[in-house]
């Protein structure tokens, strides 16, 4: 049943747009920014619109805004707003937003004037994992009673673990720390550092500063006081897009 209303709703979109000529207004984005998409036939109270999705290869047709208020029972809501100029606000841009959005108006129940529709295109940015790995006979002795720890910090200094952006994941026994994240336009030039410490005092680190099209590894050894031999490894696994590894 519900797959037949998606048909159903889908064809009226399509159908609409046919008989009044409208076509659609192309906007496109990259995942992990913000987007404003605009409501070209919106009337002066956004309690008359309604947004609804669609897209092409999933069949699927969704009801976003009905009434000038956000359906709450959408996997998104949360990333969702209607601005003052009833436009439909999507924080946070991921792949799978894109396609078909329709602005439709209802008085009364009825449909007012044409729909406004917009087709959003999603440039989705480049995953990279970097897995950082300390080597040591004493390795478990030293997370366990010493205070050892490898942390992912920015160029700041602040600790990535609070940053939801990067997925920050531990070998069983600490001594493997890997980092995942999307790689933004504004990524570029920004430096991120796998930082070893003990008893919370800075030993060593490894930084990494990324380009468009190259992420330069630069590696500095600070004197490590214990007389154990510890060797940082950093391995860059590529997931998507092409990365060439320079070390300096």
């Amino acid at each position: 049943m519900a797959d037949q209303c998606d048909l159903c709703l889908l064809g009226l979109i399509i159908l609409s747009s046919l008989l009044t000529g409208t076509s659609a207004v192309n906007v496109f984005i990259s995942s992990g920014e913000n987007v404003r998409l605009s409501c070209n036939n919106a009337l002066s109270d956004c309690k008359s619109t309604a947004w609804i999705y669609y897209n092409r290869f999933r069949h699927s047709a969704v009801k976003l805004i009905v009434g000038g208020i956000k359906k709450k029972d959408t996997e998104r809501h949360e990333r969702l707003s209607l601005g003052s100029d009833c436009s439909l606000n999507i924080k946070n841009v991921k792949e799978e937003d894109y396609g078909l959005y329709t602005c439709r108006q209802y008085v009364n129940g009825e449909q007012q004037g044409t729909d406004a529709l917009v087709d959003l295109h999603v440039l989705h940015g480049r995953s990279v994992t970097l897995s950082c790995q300390m080597y040591s006979v004493s390795c478990n002795y030293l997370v366990d009673y010493q205070g050892l720890q490898l942390l992912w910090v920015n160029q700041a200094g602040v600790d990535l673990k609070t940053d939801s952006r990067y997925q920050i994941l531990f070998s069983s026994d600490h001594c493997i720390i890997t980092l995942t994240t999307t790689l933004l336009n504004e990524d570029d030039n920004r430096e991120w550092r796998c930082q070893l410490t003990l008893r919370n005092q800075l030993q060593t680190s490894v930084r990494y500063t990324v380009k468009y099209s190259v992420i330069v590894m630069i590696v500095e050894m600070a004197v490590f006081a214990a007389p154990t031999v510890i060797l940082l490894q950093i391995i860059c696994a590529r997931r998507a897009g092409e990365f060439e590894l320079h070390t300096i």
